[in-house]
């Protein structure tokens, strides 16, 4: 089963250059919109990380940039879940033109798990393998 959310992404004056183009810093925001979205629709939203004990810290973090993103444009984010063995969170994205569908940008996040005593955790969480066995992502 794929597991993919979308959202549209609305961009604000204050987060573009005095060329109109979106400064770099702003996507690792529309990615993290796009985490939000995804946990609301698949019950996996940071609240229910910490809720179950733990949190979920960003490891890597990664853009490809295809063309600019401008004041103006209409675009979407895409997330896609990609299924591991690890106690590990995995993301695809993808930023599209919704007017063209082209694309804009890609790019892949990780995250992991830690207690809240700030120890990193190597067997994936019990409230996470139960997350996994209901979608059928193992």
């Amino acid at each position: 089963m794929i597991l993919k959310a979308s959202k549209a992404i609305n961009i604000r004056f204050s987060e573009v250059d005095s060329m109109s183009v979106v400064w770099h810093g702003s996507y690792p925001l529309y990615f993290e919109d796009a985490r939000e979205e995804f946990g609301k629709k698949y019950g996996l939203e940071y609240m229910t990380i910490y809720g179950n004990g733990y949190f979920a810290p960003l490891v890597e973090l990664s853009f490809h940039y295809k063309k600019p993103l401008k004041y103006g444009m209409n675009p979407r984010i895409d997330i896609v879940y990609i299924p591991t063995e690890a106690a590990k969170i995995v993301f695809e994205y993808e930023i599209h033109d919704q007017d063209d569908d082209s694309l804009i940008a890609t790019g892949q996040s990780v995250q992991v798990f830690m207690d809240k005593d700030y120890q990193l955790v190597w067997d994936n969480p019990e409230f996470y393998a139960h997350w996994k066995e209901k979608w059928d992502v193992m």
